[in-house]
Formats: structure tokens, sequence, C-alpha cells
């Protein structure tokens, strides 16, 4: 913007939030030009002087250091720190709010600013509010959205807080929303920019070169301290650092491709990621290999990127024309999609705010119409259509090699979305737009091999589901939402790894390693890693399986990616509680469609999924073998034992002694040990007393036969040839079924909520009035259900039409109470067991 002649200058007080450099840069960029059309500009800030005056030297530019909010504090460089973030904020804005006000209205009036502008100040909307003064926020995220997530670690009275924050932001009069932006359903109206970029001051032959008489090591090169960030990005191939807006936005307009790792726990990150990928410009690192150095896979992807970002970049223009504009009394035209997206921005922060179990409060107006479903990747299975098809076993993609999808439009999806993605492998680079979960599954199956398939469907629990070990009486019912997972395994030599995974293949000097990948699918409004991959050898310690504590501690040092535990940790089980080895490597799909936090067991539903692709897929049957011949040698053990005790009573019986081993009682119990049925039967310490110690670990098929002749299982035979783990999965049923039998109870449960007991009150409302009593009653009773963050609850009722409409009218009550349409499931669905298991290939295509 140049000065124009004659043109009254304004006063414009900007607030900027002290969460980081990236927004005093990108404030920088704006304030430069509204200096340069001739206007007086007070920066109300945290951040350093030099920012500011290494740029604009103008006696029109004043800076006050004040910090009206924290942002976030970080634990380290790249972790926030919830708990002391909420602290921190509670301390700096939210105990001092009537001082802040009233300092700030004071000083407004006193500067007599035209207009406020904030990124992303809350407070100062609200100040502007009081001193009579248009307010404009300029920013990509907001904090009530930001906080959101922070409330499963702090509890429900930090509702308070977020609302305040939201609360503070309605008092703009328009949001100006830069690219890659987060749901901001706060803002009435908004007006999109450009990307907010700072301005190149010298070429890339200008900036590259070390300083005189330093010595380096080789392919390093020294900048000058005071060098400026923007150049030393436009002059590099590509660069690798943490995530961040101001980053990637200058990433993105010089067009470098950004190595980046995440920040845990800063919900901005999924918008400025998937802004980055989309236009092909990002590459992201996992945590352990940036801290060990093993850059160099993710290098050579980067410098195969053609960023191809091709929108304006002169964001700080703009910005400062509109504010400008709006301080003369010339409001922008907002953009049409304004109330549509601002109602996608309430359904994606009511859902966000929806997980959080605990106590519920009023919800403002602006929130009113926030939703809690949110569209399934996967289609819900229509009752209507399911059919026996039991003869169905062909699919257009996939021969079906074994098993049946029962007319489960849920399950044909899945597998059509398994289709599109070997699809990928013929596009090539041609359509950059696919989501990085998808190439990453692409490219991790060998798509001419067979894959497994199995499904999971969540739950309800109708009664006892959390007295189950009590003695209670249960019932449980499979609801139709479900979780599908696809697995392939493939001898290490053979398998197909991800480029990072590969270059660590070839550190080792053993060779080939099998390894675990994993993708999951719904990845895009979460700050989780949509990847993870691992050695199966970080499983073993000195050849055995790691216990469940250190693998707890595995997974939490990367909180983006410790969503992978549900998935890893079965293989984990397996290897400890079964004794199964797994020599292949394995890659794993995940897609789900039950509901998170919402008492249905969604997690569950993942680990009873993938627990049946890998045992599908792994010869599960050798763990029953080895189950038989444990059963087999103990019966054996006793039969001897019995023998010996019968012969050793009847000895003294002549002599006149006796001791416990043959009194009556112990001969009895060896002859039920003898005619073992099940393993569950024998009782641990009986277990451990007299047969633990005599069971070997593992035993070969010809070793086994010679000795015994058959390990009287029907569906199993022994392979001569294999060696069988024997105590593990003996050992499993023993200690399985002691654990069921004993009798735990809650101290405080705790599962309450307010949320819950509205609705179990509004069913009982509807339950006792005038107009069910006359249908003789349809609707029987609620309950809460579910022992996780007991966020569903029961209705029984008749299975008529009248109970539905019931229920939709309970529904609208609690969306007229609270402001959040409750999500209904309904109809069911088979279980896994009865689902069993596909095994499917790809269709050979004619040429």
């Amino acid at each position: 913007m140049e000065e124009e002649v004659g043109k009254m200058p304004l006063v414009f007080a900007y607030y900027v939030t002290g969460h980081g450099f990236g927004h005093a840069t990108r404030v920088l960029e704006v304030v430069r030009n509204l200096i340069l059309a001739g206007h007086e500009v007070h920066v109300v800030t945290g951040a350093p002087d030099y920012i500011f005056t290494s740029e604009i030297q103008s006696p029109k530019l004043f800076i006050r250091k004040v910090l009206l909010d924290c942002g976030a504090v970080q634990a380290d460089a790249l972790t926030v720190d919830r708990l002391a973030t909420l602290e921190k904020y509670v301390e700096l804005a939210v105990a001092p709010r009537d001082s802040i006000l009233a300092t700030e209205v004071e000083w407004l009036k006193s500067v007599k600013a035209n207009l406020v502008a904030s990124d992303a100040v809350p407070v100062a909307c609200r100040a502007a509010a009081d001193a009579g003064i248009p307010a404009v926020c300029v920013t990509n995220f907001s904090w009530d959205f930001i906080y959101a997530e922070y409330m499963m670690e702090a509890g429900h009275h930090i509702h308070s807080i977020i609302w305040q924050i939201a609360e503070d932001y309605s008092h703009c009069d328009f949001l100006i929303r830069l690219p890659g932006y987060c749901p901001m359903p706060a803002f009435r109206d908004s007006v999109d920019v450009p990307l907010v970029v700072r301005r190149l001051h010298k070429s890339r032959a200008e900036v590259c070169g070390a300083s005189e008489g330093q010595e380096l090591p080789e392919n390093f090169m020294k900048l000058p301290k005071d060098v400026y960030t923007p150049d030393i990005i436009a002059a590099s191939d590509c660069m690798l650092g943490k995530i961040g807006y101001g980053t990637a936005s200058e990433a993105l307009a010089y067009k470098v491709p950004f190595i980046f790792v995440r920040r845990d726990y800063f919900n901005e990150e999924p918008f400025v990621r998937n802004m980055l990928e989309y236009f092909q410009c990002g590459v992201e690192i996992i945590r352990r290999d940036l801290l060990t150095g093993r850059w160099a896979p993710y290098i050579e992807r980067a410098i195969t990127l053609r960023p191809c970002y091709e929108a304006d970049i002169n964001g700080g223009e703009v910005v400062a024309r509109i504010l400008e504009d709006t301080a003369l009394g010339k409001h922008p035209a907002p953009s049409k999609l304004s109330g549509s997206r601002r109602l996608r921005d309430a359904i994606v922060l009511g859902y966000q705010l929806q997980r959080v179990s605990g106590k519920d409060i009023d919800v403002p107006e602006w929130y009113t119409l926030a939703q809690t479903e949110l569209t399934s990747r996967n289609p819900l299975p229509d009752e209507n259509s399911i059919e026996n098809t039991s003869s169905a076993k062909e699919t257009e993609d996939f021969e079906i090699l074994h098993g049946d999808h029962h007319g489960l439009s849920d399950t044909i999806g899945f597998l059509k979305s398994l289709a599109e993605l070997h699809a990928l492998s013929n596009t090539g680079n041609s359509n950059k737009h696919h989501s990085r979960e998808s190439l990453a599954a692409n490219a991790m199956f060998n798509w001419e091999e067979e894959i497994i398939v199995a499904r999971a469907p969540g739950r309800l629990d109708v009664m006892g589901g959390i007295a189950d070990y009590s003695g209670s009486l249960v019932l449980q019912m499979p609801v139709r939402e479900a979780c599908h997972v696809a697995i392939q395994r493939s001898r290490p030599d053979k398998q197909k790894l991800w480029k990072h995974a590969q270059a660590r293949q070839h550190n080792k000097v053993e060779g080939s390693s099998p390894v675990l990948q994993i993708v999951s699918f719904g990845s895009e409004l979460s700050n989780r890693s949509p990847t993870f991959d691992m050695d199966l050898s970080d499983f073993l310690e000195g050849g055995h399986p790691i216990s469940y504590e250190k693998a707890r501690q595995y997974f939490a040092q990367n909180p983006s990616q410790k969503w992978a535990a549900y998935v890893a940790g079965t293989i984990l089980v397996l290897m400890t509680e079964l004794g199964v080895q797994f020599v292949d490597g394995i890659s794993i799909l995940v897609s789900s469609g039950v509901p998170e936090g919402k008492g249905v067991s969604s997690s569950a539903a993942i680990e009873v999924a993938t627990m049946s692709a890998v045992a599908a897929s792994h010869d599960y049957g050798s763990v029953r073998i080895g189950t038989f011949m444990g059963r087999k040698m103990i019966k054996s053990m006793a039969s001897e034992k019995l023998q010996s005790s019968v012969s050793n009573r009847n000895s003294q019986k002549v002599e006149g002694t006796n001791n416990d081993e043959t009194d009556e009682s112990g001969v009895d119990l060896l002859e039920t040990e003898a005619a073992l049925d099940y393993l569950c039967n024998l009782s641990p310490h009986r277990y451990e007393e007299s047969y633990m110690h005599r069971l070997p670990e593992f035993l070969l098929g010809n070793d086994f036969m010679e000795n015994y002749e058959k390990h009287d299982d029907s569906i199993t035979v022994i392979d001569q040839k294999c060696n069988y783990a024997v105590r593990a999965p003996t050992r499993h049923p023993i200690y399985e079924n002691f654990r069921v039998k004993c009798h735990y109870s809650y101290s405080a449960c705790g599962l309450g909520s307010d949320g819950t007991d509205k609705l179990v009150e509004l069913v009982q409302e509807m339950q006792h009035s005038k107009s069910s009593k006359s249908f003789n009653g349809t609707l029987f009773g609620a309950k809460i259900t579910g022992g996780g963050s007991g966020g569903t609850v029961c209705v029984m009722g008749k299975n008529l039409l009248r109970s539905s409409e019931q229920i939709l009218k309970i529904q609208q009550k609690y969306k007229a109470t609270t402001g959040f349409l409750p999500y209904v499931f309904e109809g069911s669905s088979p279980g896994a067991g009865k689902f069993g298991y596909l095994k499917i290939r790809l269709r050979s295509r004619s040429t």
C-alpha cells in the first residue's frame, strides 16, 4: 500500500498473542503496509521489539509491551503442557480480567484508536466493544478451538474459560481469515485473504556462504547471526523444523519443501499440515527419526516434491486495506458461505467439546447449532438391505477366498475403499490432492497378494456391563457402527516399506527384520499422525516380550502416535499371553465408524477387529494346537500321579500310615485333573504347584506325537516339523478364567454426568406422560451405559414406530435444553465372532 496524499491518518491498535514469533512476524507485514499508507499503529505485544523495529523505522510505530494471553505453554520444543497452559491463562487473563478490561478501555480511548485488530487476543475484542471501537480479528485459529482439546486433560470446570474466550471473540465485527484456518464458530462473518508472508530482502546467491575463517563439517554452512529468516527459506532446496503457520506459509509462498515434525497437543496443526500436503509442500518426519538424525530418507523425498501453491501471497497488503476500509466505515462483503461454514465449524467444535466427560453447562447462543454427528468415512449398513447373502462371495474388485461380507454395506464400502487405494498405484502423482494416509496405505500393501479383513462393531451395554466381573447379569448388543481392519503379512525381505523404514532396515548389520506398519483413517480433524511404524524387535528384550509397562512408556514417547498402542498392543498381548512368534512383517489399515468417547467401546472395537485380523493372518491354529498339547500333557501328568498316589495309598494302609498326598480328597482332585475337559477348570495354584514347570516353552510337533500320539482336537492337525508354543497358550485360559471370576468393585464409579442424567430424566418424563400412557406405554426406562466416558444412555422400549417417534422427541428436547443434538444409535450388526474374517485377493484384469 502506498501512502495516499491528503488522506486522513488513522490510529490502529494491534494486539498480538503471546504464542510464538509467527504471530508477530505476520502482524509485522500488516503493520508495515498500514504505516506505508500513512497511518499510526500501536502494537500491543509481549514479543521482542526488534521483530518490528528491524523492519520498520517510522515514528508512526508505537510498541506497548503488554502480554494479555499466554498462548500455549510448552513442556519442551515439541510438546504443549495442557494443564500448565490453562493454569497460566487463568493467572494471566481470567483472574485479573476486570482490571485488564478497565485498563485497555482507558488506553484505547487515550490513543484515540479508530480500530482494534487482534491476532488473536480474546480480551482485546471485548475491550474494543466496551470502548465503542470496531474490532477485527486477523488469524487462522482461535483459542477456544485450541483449548477445547485441553479440557480432556483438565476436566469440565474449564468449560467456562472456553465460553468466555468465545464470548470475547463474538464482539468482533468480523474475522479476517488466513489460509489453513481452523474452525472458528464464535465469529459471525468472515473474509478470506491470501497468505500473509514477509517479503524477501536478498537473492539466494547473496544469502549463502560461510563466515570467514570458520571451519565447519563437510556440507555445512554457517549463516550470519542476524540473517533474515525468509531469505534463508527462499534460498533452500528444502527445510526441516517444527510445524507452525509462519514457517508453513513462507514455505508455500517461496515453494520450498518443508520437512516438519509435529508439536503435541496443538490443534492448529492438522489444518496447517493439510494445507502443506495439499500443495505438495510437506513431508512429515517422525519424532524419533528427527532426534536420532535419520533425516536422509525424508530429505530424499522432499527434494522430489514440486510445491504448487499458485495463489496470491500479498495477504499483508490485502489485510491492511480491509482494516483501513473498516476503520473508515466501509465494511467488506462477507463470504457467501459464512453461514454454512459457521455451522460446519460449530459441528467440529461441538464434537470436540462433547468428547469430554463431565458436567454440562449452558451453551452460548453461537453454539446452539452444534451437532455431534460427524459423517463416517464408511457408510453404515442399511438394515433393509441386509439379507442372507451367504453365497455372495464376489465383489467387483476383489475375489473373496474365504468368508462372507454378509451383505453389510459398511464392509462392502470398506472393500471399495481398498480398491480405490489400489487405484492410486496407477495414477502416479497426476492427482496431487490425495491424502497422506491414502498414499501411505497404498504404498504398504502388495496388491497382488492376499489381504485379511476383519470387522468388529461397537457395543451397547444394555445392562450389567460394568459389573460383569462381580457376577452381575449382563446383556450386551452390538451396534451397527463398526471398525474394519485390513492386514497383510510379508516376509521381511519382501515387505513393502515406507522410505524411512527402509532406511532404518538398511542400517542394520543382520539384514531385514519384520516391521509393523499401521495407517489409521480419520486423522483429518485431530492432531494424531495417520501413520505409525516400528520394528517388531522393539517388543523383545533378551528374547522375551517386554513388559506392558515398558510398552506403555514406548508409546507415550510420541503422543501424536500414542493411538497406535490400541493396534500394536494386540501383537504384544499375543506374544506375551500365547507365546506367538512374529517372524513376518505386518501391514495394517484401520478404519472405524464407531464414535469415540460415547461409551460404546470404540477402542475395544479397534482392538477386537485387529486381534481377529492378526489371528486370522498368523495360523491362529498353532496357538490352539499348543493349548491342546498342554491339556493333553497335564492330563497325562495327572494320570501318572494318580496311579502313584493310589499305589502309595494302598501300601500306607498296610503300614497304618497316611499323608495329604494320598488322602481321599487328593486322589479325587487328581482324578478330576486326569479327566480335565477344559483348561479353564484348572485353578492357577494347582497349575503352578503341579504342572507349570514340567511344561516346555516350545515343543516340536514330531516330539509331541512320539510321546502322546494325538492332541485330542478334531479341528486342527499337528505339523510334525512345526515348533509349537505350549506353556504360554496353556497358561492363558487358566489365568484368564480366574481373572473373569475374580470379584472387584468400584469404590467410586464416577461414570455419571449431568448430560446422561438429563437424558434419563427426559425418558422418564416421556414414559409417565399422559400421551404415552394412552398408548399403554412404549418406553420402559433408561440407564447410563458403558464403563468408559459414560456418554451414552440405553433406552428400553417396545419395537414400535411410536417408540422411535418418542426417542426423536427426547433428542430434540435435549437439544433445546443443552444446545447439543444427541447421536442416536439404532440397529445392530453381526459381532466380530459371527463375521469371522475375509481373505481377499485383487481380481486380475485382462488387458
